[in-house]
């Protein structure tokens, strides 16, 4: 709730405002901020004013949720409330503490003067979502801290400290304590001195001085068309900011505005701004009891010692908490600490660790052989080879050591995570905790809820996955889960359209030009073919998968498991990660068609993306139908933050969205139709189906 309270300190009107927790400039905060400059401009007995956050910070911008919505443009607008502040005929002062961020920051330049605690961070992170600063940002920054400055600051979106400023005319004053008081102390200085006859201070009267505008925008401009291709905001950031630079500040304000309704209008916002909210989505948990308190966790062990094991010990050395690493034989042990070790030396010298914590973190390591020393962690998690037979021998171990309270947690991919509980007595404390590799880097953590796991554990691996700085997505339980059970259909896809006639580079090729970081089958290389290989002969085996996948099955039996055996799909030469076009590939592909009677047609790249992408969608399409998934932004979030799509067009259920459900469910028909086609696949989801007929869309209605 927005509350704008209103006080006099001597002749100074102290205008605390307040919208927990990060004060946002909605329209209800807008219309009280306009409501008190009202009021001190017509109180004889005011001679200036401070705006100050009454909770300890000053704002973080405007409302997001009123971004495209009627209620952005309500009067007062943020528009309104600069203009008014810059119409004020006595002095305001803004008073900053904690963020000043986007919106807030605007406003902050609008006023005459500004204070901050010396703890103070300030930035424009509308590049983030895809715009530029909308309420003179553009145009204001550059006045204060000069052209390159205020580049930096926007096109980075970044927090930064005020003391960075400190001595430009962005801040009157920094301090270490009493803001308010220097606050009401610059007010009243420029109080005395209008008085006196001399003009209030205001930003839009400064000049842009910089001698070389046009070279420092080139550079910015070439320098965001390389790192930010597809990205239309920076390029329309750097050039609100020549041309107001160049002519007035109103004819800026005029071109800042018309640019932001361009970016705001645009795909690449919508699915920015869908990012952030399913980000904080994701956290609402359907189901969990409100106040569940997580259990507390003081230690972690870790059952593997492998590239994946040791990922996942990192996270949790990283967050300061103590991991005891277990394998079955010393020289793996001892790889695997040396791993460790390494990565944090790496970080070393890149300037990214000190020394000091290198070897405080080392110091959280317990390397271990015995089973018997987990058995007073607070959480297990098992990495070990995808095998239930193995999964089975390492949990009823862990259910004969564990603590009783203890977390067991299963890393598998795409295995039972229910099955798994069974080998214990303790089901409800058994729950799925899916990193990615390498697990240290990778956001994405699929948090697997199973039938029996208990609404504390399911809490607890919510509260540490953003302890570990992970983006947590909560699943229901099936072959593959979220991510992998949907790229099972999409590799599939890609498959299927070599047999048709479509090349391995090709095909990735296609899917990169999208926007994807690696197609298929440069991922698949740099897995490892034989992951995919071991999960099919599974899947064969269960009756899961009935169409062979025989070109990959017949690579894999040929030992090209990838970049680390210098084969795939690709050939690779010895020291060199770069795919180079496979002539045994191209012959395999040759003979299997042969051998299944197909004449190779040609596949354009429209089909190849679509096939790819709305794949993707069908499957997701089943997996919220069947509750696996909680919401369709909670897949965009696994498939942008764990599998490369790309995070301007805001991941398959939102991209979809974007093309219409109903032209998608058009184009699944004639996939369904092509000869070979996997027509029973093709033909679109109950879900999909509906929201055609409907008009609906997954993220926004109707799903």
């Amino acid at each position: 709730m927005a509350t704008v309270d209103y006080s006099l300190r001597g002749k100074i009107a102290v205008v605390a405002f307040q919208a927990p927790p990060v004060n946002s400039l909605g329209h209800a905060m807008r219309a009280g901020l306009v409501a008190a400059l009202d009021r001190a401009a017509a109180d004889t007995a005011v001679d200036g004013v401070v705006i100050i956050g009454a909770n300890g910070t000053f704002s973080a911008g405007a409302d997001i949720r009123e971004f495209g919505t009627p209620a952005m443009i309500r009067g007062p607008s943020l528009w309104t409330l600069n203009n008014t502040l810059d119409a004020m005929p006595k002095p305001v002062v803004a008073a900053i503490e904690g963020v000043a961020l986007g919106g807030g920051l605007e406003l902050a330049m609008s006023c005459n003067h500004r204070v901050a605690l010396a703890t103070a961070k300030v930035g424009l992170p509308e590049v983030k979502l895809g715009l530029l600063p909308g309420a003179g940002g553009t145009q204001r920054l550059p006045r204060l801290v000069g052209v390159e400055n205020a580049l930096n600051v926007m096109l980075s979106g970044e927090p930064l400290s005020v003391q960075l400023f400190a001595k430009s005319p962005l801040f009157d004053r920094v301090v270490d304590s009493d803001l308010l008081g220097a606050a009401v102390a610059v007010a009243e200085a420029s109080a005395a001195a209008l008085r006196e006859g001399k003009k209030l201070p205001r930003t839009r009267d400064l000049k842009v001085r910089e001698p070389d505008l046009d070279g420092i925008c080139q550079f910015a401009r070439n320098t965001a068309k390389t790192a930010f291709k597809d990205y239309p905001a920076p390029l329309a950031i750097i050039d609100a900011v020549h041309f107001g630079a160049t002519r007035s500040i109103d004819a800026g304000f005029a071109e800042e505005g018309r640019l932001f309704k361009q970016l705001m209008d645009g795909d690449v916002s919508k699915a920015m701004r869908h990012l952030f909210f399913a980000e904080r989505a994701a956290s609402r948990v359907a189901g969990l009891p409100e106040g569940t308190a997580p259990r507390d966790v003081k230690a972690v062990g870790v059952i593997g010692a492998g590239t994946m094991g040791t990922g996942i010990a990192i996270n949790f050395l990283n967050a300061g908490i103590p991991v005891r690493l277990l394998e079955v034989g010393q020289e793996a042990l001892d790889k695997g600490a040396a791993r460790i070790r390494q990565t944090y030396e790496g970080q070393v010298k890149k300037g990214k660790l000190d020394a000091a914590k290198l070897e405080a973190r080392m110091g959280l390591l317990t390397p271990t052989l015995s089973y018997a020393d987990l058995g007073a962690v607070d959480l297990v998690i098992e990495a070990v080879f995808e095998d239930m037979g193995v999964k089975e021998k390492v949990f009823r171990q862990l259910d004969a050591v564990a603590k009783p309270g203890a977390i067991l947690a299963t890393n598998t991919s795409t295995l039972d995570v229910d099955h798994i509980a069974g080998f214990t007595a303790r089901p409800a404390d058994v729950i799925g905790l899916h990193f990615f590799s390498p697990a240290n880097v990778m956001r994405l953590l699929e948090v697997v809820r199973g039938a029996k796991t208990a609404p504390d554990v399911l809490a607890t691996a919510m509260a540490l996955a953003k302890k570990i700085r992970k983006t947590a997505v909560v699943s229901g339980v099936c072959d593959g889960f979220i991510g992998n059970r949907m790229i099972n259909q999409y590799s599939a896809q890609a498959l299927q359209m070599l047999d048709e006639g479509a090349s391995v580079e090709q095909v990735d090729g296609a899917i990169e030009k999208f926007g994807f970081a690696m197609g298929p089958f440069r991922m698949s290389d740099l897995a490892g073919n034989d992951i995919g290989w071991h999960i099919r002969k599974r899947q064969y085996a269960e009756g899961k998968l009935t169409r062979k996948a025989v070109v990959a099955d017949r690579l894999c039996e040929l030992g090209r498991f990838g970049q680390k055996t210098g084969a795939g799909w690709y050939d690779y030469r010895p020291g060199d990660r770069n795919a180079q076009p496979s002539k045994v590939v191209a012959d395999l592909l040759d003979t299997v068609r042969k051998e299944a009677g197909v004449t190779p047609r040609r596949i354009d790249d429209a089909e190849i993306v679509d096939r790819l992408v709305f794949s993707l969608v069908n499957e997701g399409a089943r997996i919220l139908e069947e509750g696996i998934a909680q919401r369709a932004s909670d897949i965009d979030l696994v498939y942008l933050t764990g599998y490369g799509f790309p995070m301007y067009r805001g991941g398959p259920m939102q991209y979809a969205d974007s093309r219409t459900i109903y032209e998608v469910a058009r184009r699944m028909q004639v996939f369904a139709a092509l000869p070979g086609a996997d027509s029973a696949f093709w033909t679109p989801a109950p879900l999909v189906a509906r929201l055609a007929a409907e008009g609906g869309s997954f993220n926004g209605g109707g799903a």
